[in-house]
Protein backbone atom coordinates (compact mmCIF):
# COMPACT_ATOMS: atom_id res chain seq x y z
CA UNK A 1 0.00 0.00 0.00
CA UNK A 2 1.44 3.30 -0.97
CA UNK A 3 0.42 6.42 1.22
CA UNK A 4 1.07 9.92 1.43
CA UNK A 5 3.62 9.09 4.56
CA UNK A 6 6.39 6.63 2.34
CA UNK A 7 6.72 10.39 0.19
CA UNK A 8 9.75 12.51 1.59
CA UNK A 9 8.07 15.54 3.92
CA UNK A 10 10.90 16.26 5.18
CA UNK A 11 13.27 19.48 3.78
CA UNK A 12 14.60 17.58 0.81
CA UNK A 13 11.41 17.51 -0.46
CA UNK A 14 10.27 21.03 0.40
CA UNK A 15 13.82 21.75 -2.03
CA UNK A 16 12.26 20.27 -4.85
CA UNK A 17 8.40 21.27 -4.58
CA UNK A 18 9.15 24.84 -2.70
CA UNK A 19 6.76 24.13 -0.34
CA UNK A 20 5.31 22.75 3.04
CA UNK A 21 3.47 19.72 3.98
CA UNK A 22 0.58 21.97 3.96
CA UNK A 23 1.31 23.71 1.07
CA UNK A 24 0.81 20.30 -0.81
CA UNK A 25 -2.33 20.03 1.20
CA UNK A 26 -3.61 22.90 -0.27
CA UNK A 27 -2.48 21.75 -3.84
CA UNK A 28 -4.34 18.27 -3.73
CA UNK A 29 -7.36 20.16 -3.01
CA UNK A 30 -7.08 22.30 -5.66
CA UNK A 31 -6.76 19.66 -7.68
CA UNK A 32 -9.66 17.99 -6.06
CA UNK A 33 -11.98 21.25 -6.49
CA UNK A 34 -11.49 20.85 -9.91
CA UNK A 35 -13.39 18.19 -10.46
CA UNK A 36 -15.44 18.60 -7.88
CA UNK A 37 -19.16 18.24 -8.53
CA UNK A 38 -21.78 18.93 -5.78
CA UNK A 39 -23.01 15.95 -4.43
CA UNK A 40 -26.46 17.21 -3.14
CA UNK A 41 -26.15 16.05 0.40
CA UNK A 42 -26.88 17.64 3.30
CA UNK A 43 -25.28 17.26 6.98
CA UNK A 44 -27.65 14.51 7.72
CA UNK A 45 -26.18 11.42 7.40
CA UNK A 46 -27.64 8.53 5.66
CA UNK A 47 -27.25 5.60 8.10
CA UNK A 48 -28.13 7.85 10.68
CA UNK A 49 -25.17 6.81 12.61
CA UNK A 50 -22.34 8.52 14.42
CA UNK A 51 -18.79 7.04 14.22
CA UNK A 52 -16.47 7.81 17.37
CA UNK A 53 -12.81 7.07 16.97
CA UNK A 54 -9.36 7.74 17.74
CA UNK A 55 -7.31 10.28 15.76
CA UNK A 56 -5.00 7.78 14.83
CA UNK A 57 -3.56 8.28 10.96
CA UNK A 58 -3.32 4.67 10.52
CA UNK A 59 -7.56 4.44 11.07
CA UNK A 60 -8.76 4.31 7.68
CA UNK A 61 -12.36 4.58 8.62
CA UNK A 62 -14.42 4.41 5.69
CA UNK A 63 -12.52 1.97 4.00
CA UNK A 64 -12.62 -0.52 7.23
CA UNK A 65 -16.22 0.17 8.08
CA UNK A 66 -18.14 0.45 4.36
CA UNK A 67 -18.75 3.59 4.65
CA UNK A 68 -19.24 6.01 1.34
CA UNK A 69 -19.41 10.01 1.97
CA UNK A 70 -22.73 11.04 3.29
CA UNK A 71 -23.18 7.41 5.46
CA UNK A 72 -22.35 8.84 8.78
CA UNK A 73 -21.13 11.61 11.14
CA UNK A 74 -17.44 10.98 12.17
CA UNK A 75 -15.95 12.24 15.21
CA UNK A 76 -12.21 11.90 16.02
CA UNK A 77 -9.83 12.78 19.25
CA UNK A 78 -7.20 10.91 20.90
CA UNK A 79 -7.84 7.50 22.06
CA UNK A 80 -11.39 7.39 20.73
CA UNK A 81 -12.62 8.83 24.14
CA UNK A 82 -15.53 9.85 24.98
CA UNK A 83 -15.33 13.61 26.30
CA UNK A 84 -17.22 16.35 26.48
CA UNK A 85 -16.56 17.86 23.21
CA UNK A 86 -17.59 14.39 21.83
CA UNK A 87 -20.60 14.39 24.21
CA UNK A 88 -21.24 18.01 22.67
CA UNK A 89 -20.92 16.45 19.38
CA UNK A 90 -23.29 13.37 19.57
CA UNK A 91 -26.27 15.99 21.15
CA UNK A 92 -26.42 18.17 17.78
CA UNK A 93 -25.77 14.72 15.43
CA UNK A 94 -28.70 12.92 17.43
CA UNK A 95 -31.05 15.99 18.05
CA UNK A 96 -30.60 18.44 14.88
CA UNK A 97 -29.04 15.71 12.58
CA UNK A 98 -31.35 12.78 12.85
CA UNK A 99 -28.53 10.34 14.16
CA UNK A 100 -29.60 7.26 15.96
CA UNK A 101 -26.74 4.84 16.94
CA UNK A 102 -23.67 4.91 17.72
CA UNK A 103 -20.49 3.08 17.20
CA UNK A 104 -17.22 3.62 19.07
CA UNK A 105 -13.78 2.09 17.77
CA UNK A 106 -10.85 2.37 19.92
CA UNK A 107 -7.68 0.21 18.43
CA UNK A 108 -4.82 -1.95 19.60
CA UNK A 109 -1.51 0.20 19.81
CA UNK A 110 -3.21 3.27 21.16
CA UNK A 111 -0.67 6.16 22.23
CA UNK A 112 -2.54 6.88 24.94
CA UNK A 113 -1.67 3.79 26.44
CA UNK A 114 1.77 5.06 26.64
CA UNK A 115 1.04 8.22 28.61
CA UNK A 116 -0.09 8.68 32.27
CA UNK A 117 -1.85 12.05 33.76
CA UNK A 118 1.65 13.58 34.59
CA UNK A 119 1.41 14.81 30.74
CA UNK A 120 -0.71 17.69 31.97
CA UNK A 121 1.99 18.13 34.99
CA UNK A 122 4.89 18.44 32.28
CA UNK A 123 2.98 20.77 30.15
CA UNK A 124 2.27 23.15 32.93
CA UNK A 125 6.07 23.05 34.03
CA UNK A 126 6.74 23.84 30.18
CA UNK A 127 3.85 26.52 29.51
CA UNK A 128 3.17 27.68 33.04
CA UNK A 129 -0.60 26.96 32.51
CA UNK A 130 -2.31 23.68 33.05
CA UNK A 131 -4.99 22.70 30.95
CA UNK A 132 -8.29 22.20 31.98
CA UNK A 133 -8.58 18.78 30.06
CA UNK A 134 -7.48 15.57 31.21
CA UNK A 135 -5.35 13.08 29.27
CA UNK A 136 -7.58 10.33 29.30
CA UNK A 137 -5.06 7.94 29.19
CA UNK A 138 -5.64 4.09 29.65
CA UNK A 139 -3.92 0.69 29.92
CA UNK A 140 -6.91 -1.61 29.03
CA UNK A 141 -8.47 -0.53 25.63
CA UNK A 142 -11.64 -2.74 26.06
CA UNK A 143 -11.74 -1.07 29.69
CA UNK A 144 -11.86 2.26 27.70
CA UNK A 145 -14.51 1.24 25.52
CA UNK A 146 -16.71 0.21 28.40
CA UNK A 147 -16.16 3.65 29.92
CA UNK A 148 -17.20 5.36 26.68
CA UNK A 149 -20.26 3.58 25.82
CA UNK A 150 -21.32 4.09 29.62
CA UNK A 151 -20.85 7.80 29.28
CA UNK A 152 -22.82 8.12 25.54
CA UNK A 153 -25.60 5.75 27.51
CA UNK A 154 -25.81 7.56 30.72
CA UNK A 155 -25.36 11.45 29.38
CA UNK A 156 -28.47 13.06 29.66
CA UNK A 157 -28.22 15.16 26.68
CA UNK A 158 -27.83 12.30 24.25
CA UNK A 159 -31.35 10.85 23.41
CA UNK A 160 -30.81 7.72 21.91
CA UNK A 161 -28.37 5.54 23.82
CA UNK A 162 -30.34 2.03 22.55
CA UNK A 163 -28.11 1.26 20.19
CA UNK A 164 -24.67 2.30 21.34
CA UNK A 165 -21.78 -0.46 20.52
CA UNK A 166 -18.05 -0.33 21.14
CA UNK A 167 -14.91 -2.09 19.29
CA UNK A 168 -11.15 -2.39 19.16
CA UNK A 169 -9.77 -2.51 15.71
CA UNK A 170 -6.41 -4.34 15.36
CA UNK A 171 -3.94 -1.91 13.89
CA UNK A 172 -2.10 -5.22 12.28
CA UNK A 173 -5.55 -7.03 11.14
CA UNK A 174 -7.94 -4.57 10.10
CA UNK A 175 -10.48 -6.38 12.11
CA UNK A 176 -13.17 -5.19 14.66
CA UNK A 177 -13.86 -6.99 17.68
CA UNK A 178 -16.57 -5.57 19.50
CA UNK A 179 -16.48 -4.95 23.01
CA UNK A 180 -19.05 -6.78 25.92
CA UNK A 181 -20.59 -3.64 27.65
CA UNK A 182 -21.30 -6.02 31.05
CA UNK A 183 -17.29 -7.56 30.81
Amino acid sequence: MTTSASVPTGSENNAKSGGTVTDRIVEANARYAASFTDPGMDARPVLNVAVVACMDARLDLPEALGLQLGDCHTIRNAGGVVTDDVIRSLTISQRKLGTRSVVLIHHTGCGLESLTEDFRNELEAEVGQRPAWAVECFRDVDQDVRQSMQRVRTSPFVPHTDDVRGFVLDVRTGLLREVDPAS
